[in-house]
């Protein structure tokens, strides 16, 4: 019998995917509401409360008055917003976190889905902290790119819609430079860090891709690390991943000249590259993948396909 999903707005960007990467397979039925009935409250709750599984693609509030409004709790949710991710009660939507939170995953009532930028960043980090090649309180800086689509519809209207008052015309552009992103209490928090990091974001005229940046003074680290070592953690934690990979050495070479971030845009994978120099004791950490597919609404999928019972890999690419 097929399990019912309701996506409680499926019009946003990351809900417009969840949905092309659901509306196909048989094994699932999506509940759908009129075009009439998608802004009703009551509709829209009904429908959440009739779901085996409700994929809340809204803002924060909304988010967590939706959840506040579910009647005997038979419902189970992944929440896409910020709202919930580093909420008690909530499972961390990255299965690849550890070796068990698939697990944790799978037998989950509330999945908090994580964001696009967290998700490189602590993949890269958290192996390394957890083994001690990078301290607790090691000052970390991270920088990232990002595709426009990350910042929704009113991102994209500024790309894209000449007339719009607020165009944005610039390649590129740094943002969250308040340094108070949204993010890093969600990368702090998963990748262990007591420190908190200097997180810097960035938006390039292109719709979807994306590449995180970790930079290492490998002199400045405790063990003095090599350029293999961090390789070898990062292979040792991902070793049996299906979607995360970490690339040879023989890759990275080959991508020191040109690392593209839309290169895995529409799948779910994740590339994590080590570029490093023996001679200046340094290394980039890299985390290549799609904001919208293993960044947001592949990761989702995913995790539904777990918490369900199914390959993890079920309409993915």
């Amino acid at each position: 019998m097929a399990k019912t999903i309701f996506i409680d707005g499926e019009e946003g960007t990351t809900g417009l995917k969840i949905r092309q990467l659901l509306q196909s397979r048989k094994e699932i039925e999506l509940i759908r509401l009129p075009k009439s009935q998608r802004k009703d409250e009551g509709a829209r709750h009904e429908a959440l409360n009739d779901a085996d599984v409700g994929v809340l693609c809204l803002p924060d509030d909304a988010a967590r008055d939706s959840v506040s409004r579910l009647k005997d709790g038979s419902t189970r949710i992944i929440d896409a917003s910020t709202a919930h991710r580093i909420s008690e009660g909530w499972v961390y939507g990255f299965p690849e976190l550890d070796s068990e939170q698939a697990l944790r995953i799978c037998g989950a009532k509330r999945v908090s889905n994580p964001g696009c930028y967290p998700t490189g960043a602590i993949s890269l980090i958290r192996p390394l902290i957890e083994e001690k090649i990078i301290p607790v309180d090691y000052p970390l800086t991270i920088n990232a790119i990002s595709g426009y689509s990350g910042g929704g519809k009113e991102l994209i209207n500024r790309m894209e819609d000449s007339t719009n008052e607020d165009v944005i015309r610039s390649t590129w552009f740094a943002y969250g430079l308040s340094l108070a992103h949204k993010h890093v209490p969600e990368i702090g928090h998963y990748a262990k860090l007591d420190k908190v990091p200097l997180f810097s974001p960035s938006v390039a005229r292109f719709r979807q891709g994306m590449i995180v940046q970790v930079p290492l003074q490998l002199w400045s680290l405790p063990g003095r690390p090599s350029v293999d070592d961090i390789r070898s953690a990062l292979e040792a934690r991902y070793v049996d991943a299906t979607f995360v990979s970490v690339a040879s050495k023989e890759a990275c070479e080959e991508h020191v000249g040109l690392l593209d971030p839309e290169e895995l845009n529409n799948t779910n994978d994740m590339h994590l590259y080590v570029f490093g120099s023996k001679d200046n004791q340094q290394v980039i950490l890299a985390a290549q993948l799609d904001n919208l597919g293993k960044g947001a609404s592949g990761q989702a999928v995913q995790c539904l396909n777990l918490m369900l019972g199914l390959d993890e890999r079920a309409g993915l690419v």
